[in-house]
């Protein structure tokens, strides 16, 4: 029977419950593909579903990563408009760290020629992530935008869309970030200790991608809590009255890449499928640049 490769964990913990294991080859159902994965994104959500922040504990082995790049490998009933071999990238349920993965396939949109594999993994959960938050927000042209946490992915491509739209974007990151970030056109400030001194005295509206308790400054900064919206503070959130965003879903994903064809991340690192747990590790460590990505290259000869 054919198989594959996939990182599982059968119980909540740190990054030491990831193994690689051999598992039956997946079979798309109705309106799936069978994706052959080449490169799979690392997103804070994977190690807090790891580690039981989010969701019931595991009653059986579960996969992990929820973005891919790779090329259609299987056809299910009633798929059209791709073909065997076609290169894709999108979101999907957790599983992407894999050699093989089913996605929907209106999950899917066709890998850009000027991406590679990791470049394209790294984009499906962030862009939809950021075209949410900036539409929730209702962000202008004219205004200014303070994202917290701006050289992370979300950050970066939410960066990305409101300088498209003639938005004027302050963030907050590691001074190791600026100069790239100063490339974009982002205005980046040290977060930390002091971070109200070095922040307009207000802004129009807050994008929260951190997580590290800005929210009650940023309520202050724009005036209103009603103008400020959280992808990683939920508890705070409901203390201070402002939005938190959950996703639209991996069709939703689909539609954004398609929309937003010119963000682009970088790569901060790449890690083998088989050193996923040291992956999770520096996801959890956090303030690097871009994304991480899991590659399957190792096992392309599976």
């Amino acid at each position: 029977m054919a198989s594959a490769r996939a990182a599982r964990y059968s119980r909540h913990g740190g990054p030491e419950v990831l193994e690689i294991v051999e598992v039956p080859l997946p079979e798309p159902g109705p309106g799936q593909v069978r994706v052959a994965v080449r490169a799979a994104g690392v997103n804070p959500i994977d190690w807090k579903l790891r580690r039981g922040f989010r969701g019931a504990a595991p009653d059986g082995p579960q996969g992990t990563g929820m973005e891919l790049a790779g090329t259609v490998d299987a056809l299910g009933p009633g798929v059209r408009g791709l073909r065997l071999g076609d290169p894709v990238y999108g979101q999907v349920a957790p599983g992407a760290a894999a050699t093989h993965a089913i996605a929907e396939a209106d999950a899917l949109a066709p890998k850009p020629d000027d991406l590679t594999y990791e470049e394209a993994a790294a984009l499906p959960v962030a862009v939809e992530t950021a075209r949410r938050a900036l539409r929730d927000l209702g962000v202008e042209e004219g205004e200014t935008l303070l994202i917290h946490a701006v050289a992370g992915g979300v950050g970066l491509a939410a960066a990305q869309l409101a300088l498209a739209q003639g938005v004027t974007v302050v963030g907050t990151a590691s001074e190791r970030h600026h100069d790239f970030l100063r490339g974009l056109g982002v205005r980046p400030v040290a977060y930390g200790e002091g971070l109200e001194r070095r922040l307009p005295p207000s802004v129009d509206r807050v994008l929260d991608a951190s997580g590290r308790g800005e929210l009650e400054l940023s309520v202050r900064l724009t005036g209103d809590p009603d103008r400020v919206i959280t992808i990683a503070d939920r508890d705070g959130a409901q203390r201070l009255g402002v939005r938190f965003s959950t996703g639209d879903g991996a069709a939703a994903a689909a539609r954004a890449l398609r929309e937003a064809p010119h963000v682009r991340l970088p790569v901060a690192e790449v890690f083998p499928l088989e050193e996923i747990a040291d992956a999770h590790r520096r996801s959890e460590e956090g303030h690097f640049l871009g994304k991480l990505v899991i590659s399957t290259a190792s096992w392309a000869s599976w």
